[in-house]
């Protein structure tokens, strides 16, 4: 068997390929305006074709989704509710952006007013019928649809989660080229809302994942055609952290938002526990931007996320992201005050050091400035960085300030690390977690060269760096199971529960979790499932989702996790809001894969060369991390480069490599 992971960025697309116990890492500049054209150019470089002898499983994070929701470029799509409630996605929760503003900008609904379509079928709280859906709804809708000519159609009836042969029928009347996403099915849960936009957004970029996904099987197929030696499967990061096969995905296109943050949660999660860790504070920094999440043995899911302003209620890696990468640019404001991003450089034209035309100064730059990015070791020397064109744009920026280039570098990367370390506080110190009792995992292609920085930011002690960190995310896709997460609304007091329903709906998601996983080739042994609660106080609004142990273990569960994120528990009823199951194949064990990650090449003898590096006096050794022996300490300052990345091990900070070569950093006083 060979694996294949590929984490498209907005910089560069990453490959991750165990071919013959072997492991070899690969990068290429990203292809916005066709993914596709990137990662089958990596296939290329990377000697994938006909003649390989064994199946070929490749996994792909993909941004495709994304980036239509961000750029506002899903397809034209009409959106049928019940009568009376056309303007539900128009009118929102009314949440302010911003609250003093009186006069806020007004922004654009998610579907224009004229696409807004109404109809029958409509149910109450209670599943019954109050309004029918007629044969001259269907006919009217039918009409409207031939005229309006959608390329997709959302249909989010009231309460239909409850019932959804309304939806069923509607969407029956749609014509077969229509992309066609029911709310039943998306997402069967309360707030008519949130599912509307679920819903809503499934369909706009429904098609343009069908389109794209297709786009890529036909290319792959191209290059490495099914033939009797070899079979090619697809699958598809999810923003749960499972993966879906690729045939499936489009179908499901909201759940792919946050595909490749997923794969990097998943592959830092697997790398730690390699080294013996499990509570983690994470941050995934590229060239575009940041992402920080908390990995408490396992990944952190929420249904309250966001891409843009608009709420994803669907589960999804609980994360927070910052305009903070390696691209991210530097400038002087009209207030004369430096800032960093959230405007980034990207694939194209990129930091000015890659030689692209940038004309801008980004991280990258500034850190290249400094010393610590090395012109000659970059992609392990494939990429070799102009440090003149990054000296030139930075310098611009200084004569503004009337400083040095060297201070004006120093101040971009401090400026950027300030724009990080308030991101972690973000999802440790603010949901009252101390920080210093977590290990700091840092990855991505730029995270290395800030790891001593942010963990002194919160005086953390630990931290570690992965091996291959540059491409973790891609590595990610290859240890996350093949999964899927169910839900279904379920409302009752916690105390007055009916086990044995409960008990029904947990049967009935894990059996439509299982059928899933067995269309991808899984048998029933292979598969388990972990059902689980939404809860809260009676009159919140906000829940907690608790592990399913019978009902007092559950509550008793309940209360201690409301005390730890929220500092108080009351003496009220408890309620169920939402009943969920996470149905996932068998993941790969550490020890079926860790021998993979092993370099068997490692020196055994220290082997460095000097460099001088801005603000520190004296020479400073670089050391190729693989001639890093095993547990050998280097005390910092020091620059430990791999073909991917860059580790700054700064003053104060100690480091070794361990057996996979995960860098291990410790503060020393």
């Amino acid at each position: 068997m060979i694996l294949l992971g590929i984490d498209t960025g907005g910089t560069f697309t990453d490959f991750v390929l165990l071919k013959d116990k072997q492991l070899t890492i690969h990068k290429v500049l990203s292809t916005p305006h066709a993914p596709e054209q990137a990662i089958l150019q990596g296939i290329d470089e990377l000697g994938l074709d006909a003649r390989i002898a064994d199946d070929l499983y490749i996994v792909h994070g993909s941004t495709v989704a994304t980036n239509a929701v961000l750029e506002s470029k899903g397809v034209r799509t009409a959106y049928i509710s019940n009568r009376g409630m056309r303007d539900i996605l128009t009118l929102g929760r009314q949440a302010r952006n911003e609250l003093y503003n009186l006069q806020p900008q007004p922004t654009a609904p998610p579907v224009p007013r004229e696409l807004c379509l109404e109809a029958g079928g409509r149910i109450n709280a209670n599943g019954e019928l109050i309004e029918e859906l007629t044969p001259e709804d269907l006919l009217q809708l039918k009409r409207q649809l031939s005229e309006l000519k959608p390329h997709a159609v959302a249909i989010n009836l009231l309460f239909s989660y409850l019932d959804d042969q309304c939806e069923r029928a509607i969407a029956a009347i749609v014509p077969n080229n229509i992309f066609v996403s029911r709310s039943s099915d998306v997402l069967p849960e309360i707030k008519e809302y949130e599912r509307g936009i679920a819903t809503w957004l499934n369909a706009a970029v429904g098609p343009i994942m069908q389109g794209y996904l297709q786009r890529l099987a036909d290319g792959v197929s191209q290059r490495v055609p099914d033939t009797g030696n070899h079979h090619v499967h697809i699958s598809i990061m999810q923003s749960s952290g499972g993966t879906i096969e690729a045939k499936q995905a489009a179908r499901q296109a909201v759940h792919m938002l946050l595909s490749g943050p997923a794969g990097g949660m998943a592959g830092a999660q697997f790398v730690a526990a390699c080294s013996g860790k499990s509570r983690l504070l994470t941050f995934d920094m590229g060239g575009t931007s940041t992402d920080v999440a908390l990995i408490d043995g396992e990944l952190q899911l929420t249904s309250e996320g966001h891409i843009g302003h608009y709420p994803v209620a669907v589960p999804m890696v609980d994360m927070h992201t910052i305009g903070a990468g390696g691209g991210s640019i530097a400038r002087i404001d009209e207030g004369g005050l430096l800032q960093v991003g959230p405007q980034s450089a990207g694939a194209s034209p990129g930091p000015a050091c890659y030689d692209q035309g940038g004309k801008q100064a980004p991280v990258t730059d500034a850190n290249l400035v400094l010393g610590r990015l090395r012109p000659d070791a970059f992609l392990g020397g494939q990429m070799s960085l102009n440090v003149d064109a990054a000296r030139y744009v930075v310098k611009t920026l200084a004569d503004q300030l009337q400083i040095d280039i060297e201070s004006m570098a120093e101040g971009i990367v401090s400026l950027a690390n300030e724009h990080m370390a308030r991101a972690l506080r973000v999802m440790s110190v603010q949901r009252g977690l101390d920080p210093r009792k977590l290990s700091l995992v840092s990855f991505g292609g730029a995270g290395g060269l800030h790891v001593c920085a942010l963990a002194d930011a919160l005086s953390m002690r630990d931290a570690m760096v992965p091996a291959h960190a540059g491409v973790l995310s891609a590595l990610g896709m290859l240890v996350a199971p093949r999964a899927r997460q169910l839900s279904q609304s379920y409302s009752g007091l916690l105390n007055d529960i009916n086990e044995q329903a409960i008990g029904n709906v947990f049967d009935d998601l894990t059996l439509k979790g299982k059928a899933a996983l067995y269309e991808e080739g899984l048998k029933d042994h292979e598969i388990h499932a972990v059902p689980s609660v939404d809860l809260r106080y009676m009159g919140q609004s906000f829940t907690l989702n608790i592990p399913w142990l019978g009902p007092q273990k559950t509550m008793d569960s309940f209360h201690f996790s409301h005390e730890q994120r929220y500092g108080h528990r009351l003496e009220q009823a408890v309620e169920i809001v939402t009943a969920r199951v996470k149905v996932q194949g068998k993941s790969q064990s550490i020890n079926e894969f860790e021998h993979f990650l092993i370099n068997k090449n490692r020196a055994t003898t220290l082997q460095t060369v000097e460099a001088n590096l801005v603000g520190i006096d004296d020479p400073v050794p670089v050391i190729k991390s693989d001639q890093l022996p095993v547990d050998h300490i280097i005390e910092g300052p020091a620059l430990i480069t791999e073909t991917v990345s860059t580790t700054f091990i700064d003053r104060g900070w100690q480091c070794h490599a361990d057996r996979i070569g995960n860098l291990i950093l410790q503060k020393l006083n």
